[in-house]
């Protein structure tokens, strides 16, 4: 859907992080960011998906107008080359930091309750405890990790981490 929205809007080209999250490193952002020049527009599905929070997203716009780049948001229909559109950036901006600190809360509170039920959060195990007392028998007889993780089609690491 965001593709579709950003070759609908012109994008002449489209630069896309597989990871997402508050701390992961976003390196295509980073060479979108190194390859924009004078006169250049960069389009945005949404805000969220430029950065994560209100300050980072008022110096990243602090810095495309110093270099000349007009930035636009698909979504919120903000546009920095008009000055009402500098506003509604400002608002939209406080706006989408604000939700995504609920979201954040939500998803903890969520945990939290998750936890209190018996509910362990996350991905189900990938061993069981029959297939972690199986791989240790194997150890103790002497078959290297590496092949005992083999047998099981896991990773190394996963299967160290099910034996800690």
């Amino acid at each position: 859907m965001q593709l579709k929205a950003l070759k609908q809007a012109g994008c002449a080209e489209i630069f896309t992080d597989k990871k997402t999250g508050a701390d992961t490193k976003r390196r295509a952002l980073a060479r979108c960011l190194k390859t924009l020049e004078d006169g250049d527009t960069l389009i945005v599905w949404k805000l969220d998906r430029l950065a994560r929070s209100v300050r980072d997203l008022t110096a990243m716009i602090e810095d495309f107008r110093k270099r000349g780049i007009k930035f636009r948001s698909l979504t919120e229909e903000i546009n920095t080359a008009t000055p009402g559109g500098k506003l509604t950036f400002h608002i939209f901006a406080a706006v989408a930091e604000f939700e995504r600190g609920l979201i954040i809360e939500r998803t903890r509170e969520g945990m939290k309750a998750a936890r209190a039920r018996g509910v362990r959060p996350g991905p189900p195990p990938k061993l069981s405890p029959k297939q972690i007392q199986h791989a240790r028998k194997l150890i103790e007889k002497g078959d290297r990790r590496e092949d005992v993780a083999d047998i099981l089609n896991v990773s190394r690491t996963t299967l160290y981490r099910a034996l800690a």
